[in-house]
């Protein structure tokens, strides 16, 4: 789900609204933790030969409901889908926005089903505390508040609608750490446990992957096969993320989670994912991949060796030159001033001759010294990787948002071998616990709810 106060908290605003769009390239590939061919065994003692009695016409709903008398009105479900669509940039055909809409009404449903629960053990946000929050939000654009609310109107959103959903977290991050926290506990052993697997497995390389399987009968293989090839084709354009095409098509139990499969080793992944991630490189995506009952395609998130020095975990100081366009700047203009950023930056002498260099060009320096090449796009990690002290990155961005490079002033390398703190990691543990925790009480909301569409 969209998580705003995280947004608040990080600074980094588009976040907020959605799963970071990805560019990716193909590779051979592999797939997910992929179901038996056979129906399973779920309880229902549903036939396998079934015959489906009367149509079902996604037009007779129309995007309203009333959530144990809550109602949520199609203007909610469209300022929502508004403002994502608009921080995203996606460019969504009508079947995709029909998924996407239907898609934001169950969040908006999870959302209520989550203030009401919140507010049936006494926990309440303030008027005062949304205001505040809101702030941060809009802080996070570079607007005041005041601006942040003439932009979502000019895309189509509302404050109401925005302050709804921090009103949703924030009722719900409160009543966790009321509720949930409390009860949750992990023992000294279990930390030790942990502390000497990690040991005993130094030097192996773990995959932090996103998933998508998709299930196809023999005969309809092909155009299934290629449905995903089109469905990789607009996540390498930027038309939607990965995360938006787990959620609406996937078929794997990660779906509800964007296709995480978290951190892995090959050793715990199927042989064709295993063969599959040992040759991807950060930031790739993988497949159509045939698999037992269908297909499945897997997007490299990050890669690492546990124990062992990583040098993306280095900490970097840096310098940012931004070039911004006006507006009514012709594409030959934009060309040309991208081209004499692009030989400035080469002349560099040092972090120095920053910024006399970014003034004979008209450009804005922001130091940083607090990411590491970790938390860059896979495309700068690298170049950022091979970059000497003092010298700039080629220029990047575009002519809507500014054509930036970054210039390397300073790199701490990173330490590698030594285990993680012991409380630390009992902390994480225990986080995960409670977030487990909250989707088991996410799903028993949502089964006992009472939904009327309208």
């Amino acid at each position: 789900m969209i998580s705003v106060t995280k947004a608040v908290k990080s600074g980094r605003a588009v976040a907020m609204l959605a799963a970071i769009s990805v560019t990716c390239t193909p590779v051979a590939g592999i797939s997910q933790t992929v179901p038996d061919a056979s129906v399973p065994d779920v309880g229902l003692n549903i036939p396998d030969n079934l015959q489906v009695y009367g149509k079902l016409d996604p037009n007779i709903r129309k995007p309203t409901a009333i959530v144990n008398e809550t109602v949520i009105t199609g203007t909610d479900v469209d300022q929502r889908l508004a403002l994502a669509v608009a921080i995203n940039g996606w460019k969504l055909n009508a079947e995709d926005t029909a998924r996407l809409r239907t898609q934001t009404l169950n969040q908006i449903i999870d959302e209520t089903l989550q203030i009401q629960e919140a507010k049936a053990s006494d926990v309440t946000i303030k008027p005062e505390e949304l205001n505040q929050s809101f702030t941060g939000v809009a802080k996070n654009f570079k607007m005041t508040p005041d601006k942040m609310r003439t932009y979502l109107r000019q895309v189509g959103s509302s404050e109401r609608s925005l302050k709804k959903q921090i009103e949703g977290e924030l009722a719900w991050q409160r009543y966790l750490r009321r509720k949930v926290e409390p009860t949750v506990n992990v023992s000294e052993e279990e930390v030790k446990g942990i502390l000497k697997r990690l040991q005993e497995s130094k030097g192996t390389d773990e995959y932090h992957v996103n998933e998508i399987y998709i299930s196809a009968a023999p005969d309809r293989a092909q155009q299934v096969a290629e449905s995903i090839r089109q469905m990789i084709e607009k996540i390498q354009k930027g038309e939607a993320p990965f995360g938006y095409f787990a959620r609406t098509f996937s078929e794997a139990t990660t779906k509800s989670v964007d296709g995480d499969l978290g951190w892995v080793r090959a050793s715990q992944l199927p042989d064709e994912l295993a063969r599959a991630a040992e040759t991807m490189q950060v930031g790739q995506i993988a497949g159509p991949i045939p698999v037992a009952g269908g297909f499945s395609v897997i997007y490299m998130v990050d890669k690492r060796q546990v124990l062992t020095a990583d040098p993306r975990d280095a900490r970097l100081a840096l310098k940012q030159i931004t070039v911004r366009f006006p507006a009514g700047t012709t594409q030959a203009q934009a060309t040309q001033r991208v081209a004499a950023f692009a030989e400035a930056t080469k002349s560099l002498r040092g972090c120095g001759d920053v910024a006399q260099v970014a003034s004979t060009i008209g450009g804005d320096v922001v130091d940083s010294d607090s990411a590491t090449i970790r938390d860059l796009p896979p495309a700068l990690q690298e170049i950022m990787l091979k970059l000497a002290v003092g010298q700039s990155t080629p220029p990047f961005g575009s002519a809507q948002d500014g054509v930036r490079a970054l210039v390397l002033c300073g790199k701490e390398e990173p330490r590698g071998g030594d285990l993680p703190d012991a409380s630390r990691l009992q902390g994480q543990m225990e986080q995960q616990r409670v977030n487990l925790r909250a989707q088991q009480l996410l799903r028993d909301l949502r089964r006992d709810a009472i939904v009327e569409y309208r």
